[in-house]
Order: C-alpha cells, then sequence, then structure tokens
C-alpha cells in the first residue's frame, strides 16, 4: 500500500512545554492507523496539525507524495484530509441529506437561495456509490440511532471527491457494541475505497479489533509504529502507553468481611413508568456496587431518580433509613448525594467558566462568606488547587476554562465539584466514557478512596470496568435487575443484549 500522508520532523511548541518533539507518521491507503497515548501524550496535538487547527513549528506534510502546506482547516480539506469530530454536531429536524449537503444544497448563491432536493438526491446517489453504505438518509437525524449519526457525519465528511484520509475521534464512545461493530463495517467499506483512517481511541480492544497498525504516543515522542499481529495484546499496548501493566488499572477492593458498613442509600420496589420496574439495591459505606447496563437498559434513568431529576411512579427511596422525597437535584444535594454524569459537557460543566468556578458550583454555600455571600476566591482557589493536584489535573491552571481541556480531565473538574461539595453517596454514570487509561486509573483510585467514608454506584455500558471496580454487582436489562452473586458471566453474551449467567 502507498503512502497517503507522510509527516516527517513534526516539532510543535507551546511556551516552556514541547508538545511534539521530531515526530515522523505515515498513513497508508486503505488502512486504520490507530493513534495511542494518555492525555498530554501528542496524539490530539498531531491531529491538530493534520487538520490544520493548529500549525508545527518545524516539519514536513507530503500528501501523494507532494509538500503540502496546512495552516488552517480549509488547507486541510483541499488536501483531502477530513475530520469526525468526538461529538458530531447535527441539526436533528433536518434529514441525513440534509445534513450531510449543509452549505451545499442549491446551485445559486448567497443566503436566500433555494434548497434543491433533485440535487442534493443527485449527490447523495453518487456519494453512496463511491461508498456503498446501508442507511435510510431520507430520515430525520433525531429519529437516528446514535451509529447511524456516526455515518451521517462520516458522508459529510467525505462530500467532497478529493477526500483520501478521514480522521476519526473516538467515534464509538457513546455507542453500543452492535452498534460500533456495523461502524466497523463501515470502516471498511471505506477503506476498499483507498481511503486511510486515523483512527483515535482510548478503547485498546477497538484497536486489536480493526486497525492494520498502531502509533503509541508518551510526552510528546513516537515510542512506536507497530503492525498488528497475534503477539499484540491490551496488555501490551498498555504497557507501552503507561509504563505498567494493565492489571494495575483498577485498585484493590475491599477485603471480604463478615462486617458491612452502614447502609447510606437504599431503594424499595423503584419503579419509573416505562423505564424501571422493581429496583432493590442497597450502597454501604466502604463498599463500590456496580451496575451494568447497554444503552437502553435503564442505567440513565436510575441515575437520574436516584438524583432527584425523575418522577418515581412507585417506590421509595431511603437515606439512612428514613424515607425521601426527592423532588429536585438540589433536593438530592442538600441530602448527600452527588451525581457524575454520563455527559460532562452538557451535565457536568460550565465550559466557558473557569476551573475553580466549576468545582465550586455544586456547593455556593460553602464556596461564600457567612455575611453578604460574597465568594471566598483566595480559599476556594487553595481548595480547589488541593482537590485538583489528588486528581492529577493536567495542567493545572484554574483559572482556564473547562472546554480548553481534554475529556480525562474535565472528568477530573466535575469530580472536584463532588468532592467539594463533601456527599455522602456518589453516583457515577458511564464515568470514563472518553477518558484514556492514565486519566482512568486516576478516577478509580479516586472512587476507592472515596468509598472508605461514602457509598458509590457506578452505573456503565461498560461490561470489564463494572467487573474490575465494583465490590458488588447487578445487572440491568429492559428496566429490570438481576443480581447475580454466584454466577460467571458470560461477557460477550452480556454484550449482546441480556444477562446470561453460568453457575460457578
Amino acid at each position: 500500500m502507498s503512502n497517503l500522508l507522510e509527516m516527517t520532523g513534526i516539532s510543535k511548541r507551546f511556551g516552556s512545554v514541547l508538545a511534539l518533539d521530531n515526530i515522523d507518521f505515515d498513513l497508508r491507503a486503505g488502512e486504520t492507523h490507530a493513534l495511542l497515548g494518555i492525555n498530554g501524550a501528542g496524539k490530539s496535538t498531531l491531529v491538530k496539525i493534520i487538520s490544520g487547527v493548529y500549525s508545527s513549528d518545524g516539519g514536513k506534510i507530503l500528501m501523494n507524495g507532494v509538500e503540502v502546506s496546512i495552516r488552517e482547516p480549509t488547507d486541510a480539506m483541499e488536501s483531502g484530509i477530513a475530520t469526525v469530530q468526538q461529538h458530531p454536531e447535527l441539526i436533528g429536524s433536518l434529514s441525513g441529506i440534509e445534513n450531510i449537503f449543509l452549505g451545499q444544497e442549491g446551485a445559486g448563491k448567497g443566503l436566500l437561495r433555494r434548497v434543491d432536493q433533485e440535487l442534493i438526491k443527485k449527490k447523495t446517489q453518487a456519494l453512496l456509490a463511491r461508498f456503498p453504505i446501508e442507511i435510510d438518509l431520507s430520515v430525520k437525524v433525531e429519529n437516528m440511532s446514535s451509529v447511524e449519526r456516526e455515518i451521517v457525519a462520516i458522508l459529510h465528511a467525505l462530500r467532497q471527491d478529493n477526500i483520501k484520509v478521514l480522521i476519526l475521534d473516538e467515534p464509538t464512545s457513546t455507542l453500543t457494541l452492535p452498534e460500533a461493530r456495523k461502524l466497523f463495517e463501515v470502516m471498511e467499506t471505506l477503506k476498499r475505497s483507498g481511503i486511510g483512517i486515523i483512527y483515535i481511541t482510548h478503547r485498546l480492544e477497538e484497536v486489536i479489533a480493526i486497525a492494520d497498525r498502531f502509533t503509541v504516543f508518551r510526552d510528546g515522542r513516537k515510542i512506536v509504529t507497530g503492525a498488528k499481529d497475534g503477539s499484540i495484546t491490551e496488555e501490551s499496548l498498555s504497557k507501552l502507553m503507561l509504563q505498567k501493566e494493565l492489571g494495575a488499572l483498577y485498585p484493590a477492593k475491599r477485603p471480604q468481611t463478615d462486617a458491612d458498613g452502614d447502609i447510606l442509600l437504599q431503594t424499595r420496589s423503584l419503579g419509573v413508568e416505562g423505564a424501571l420496574e422493581d429496583i432493590n439495591i442497597e450502597l454501604r459505606r466502604g463498599e463500590i456496587v456496580g451496575g451494568f447496563g447497554l444503552v437502553g437498559s435503564g442505567i440513565e434513568v436510575l441515575a437520574s431518580a436516584l438524583f432527584g431529576d425523575r418522577r418515581l411512579d412507585h417506590g421509595q427511596i431511603l437515606l439512612n433509613g428514613a424515607v425521601q422525597a426527592l423532588q429536585t437535584p438540589k433536593d438530592a444535594l442538600r441530602r448527600g448525594i452527588f451525581l457524575v454524569p454520563g455527559d460532562r459537557k452538557t451535565q457536568g460543566l460550565t465550559l466557558t467558566k473557569n476551573v475553580t468556578f466549576n468545582a465550586t458550583l455544586a456547593h455556593l454555600g460553602r464556596a461564600s462568606s457567612r455575611w453578604g455571600g460574597w465568594l471566598r476566591r483566595r480559599k476556594n482557589a487553595d481548595t480547589v488547587a488541593g482537590l485538583l493536584e489528588r486528581l492529577e489535573l493536567r495542567p493545572p491552571h484554574l483559572w482556564r476554562n473547562a472546554t480548553e481541556f481534554s475529556g480525562g480531565n474535565q472528568q477530573k473538574i466535575v469530580l472536584a465539584k463532588g468532592l467539594f461539595r463533601q456527599a455522602d453517596v456518589y453516583i457515577f454514570l458511564e464515568p470514563t466514557v472518553g477518558v484514556d487509561l492514565g486519566a482512568r486509573s486516576k478516577l478509580y483510585d479516586v472512587m476507592r478512596s472515596l468509598s472508605e467514608h461514602a457509598a458509590i454506584l457506578v452505573l456503565s455500558s461498560d461490561f470489564d470496568e463494572v467487573c474490575g471496580v465494583a465490590d458488588r454487582i447487578f445487572c440491568l436489562y429492559r428496566g429490570r435487575m438481576s443480581i447475580p452473586p454466584s454466577f460467571d458471566l458470560a461477557r460477550d453474551e452480556v454484550l449482546d443484549g441480556g444477562l446470561v449467567g453460568r453457575r460457578q
């Protein structure tokens, strides 16, 4: 396979920080090349240089053997490079076709030009002739599945005939396993047409499943580029990225003793019409309880109900043995419950505000003076700095806006908000979506540390995560729960939908 893209001697510095140090990288026609590395390793900076967000301080970029100058995103597009971001921005009220050709709807010019439906239909037919993908693009995006929306974003990126390099940034972060498999089939179709794919992921099992080659970055340097073969495992990739074994990802579980901690939160036959039925769980001080469920299983609704953001149709929530009426999240916060939401960007953070603002937002009483209600800025900054030193925020810039941090560091800011709140019960919903291995390890350590004095509930569609971090486990399927204390769960069957067990 010939090289589509070649980069030699690429360097990038931000002030005193050398983000990329003399990097060589290449992408071949018809391959998937995975970029691996923890936050700050350099992979995101390299991709931003390829896509024209940053310009390099040194080195050369060649497309099909010809040197190109990429100083802005339009340069990348003209050179044949397109990017699909982790959370593609699509217009839900428009069809897939209309989203793909947004801005190219008519042959005329100007803001008042009419949409030429026949024109965009012809363009769609030509696009699907190049990339034969089975999808109904006449459907509104708001009615599509997650993987269908991802496919629309990919087709939007490929609508120009000259695109040969496609960058996919964490495309499976919100997909179920069957949806991810469908996306991988689409990627194979693109590869057969000669498209080269740069694939960014934190899921090492995906690298083994679909990547032809991989490159590992660490501290701004390229550690290795390798081809997939039988010797490559999740453990070996993890060691290259972290300089430690994958087994160290999860902290040690609590010792099995006869004495259990106090029950801090309990549900009795909790139900939400059409979503949950007869949910009975106990959260004790000193342990982590894990709840596994795929998208649509009810884990999101359970998190909302426990946090006062979803009305119960029947059942009860008890805190320290007393029945509670949680009408709003404010009620839950006052009673010592804190939710780390699954969507940190829209539910966990005010992205345009700085770290200190975000970390103190859930407990303004603690953040303000007793007299007059003025924010205690210096004291708050000192407190938040201590929390984020514990969480290893990188870089530790408290006055930088949340939007300027990576996904893993944004999750640390959300968790700092929970630590500042000093809750008794912490609920983590999909806690490590889009978070690299290094940040995941730190988050799991903090969960275990919190469990020494609080009750922890982890709700996740990542089966390995639930098994790795939790002391006790239950599974949700179509709103109902199963508790498998004496079962060895069959992983592949569970992930395909439903709880399947084998007696030990």
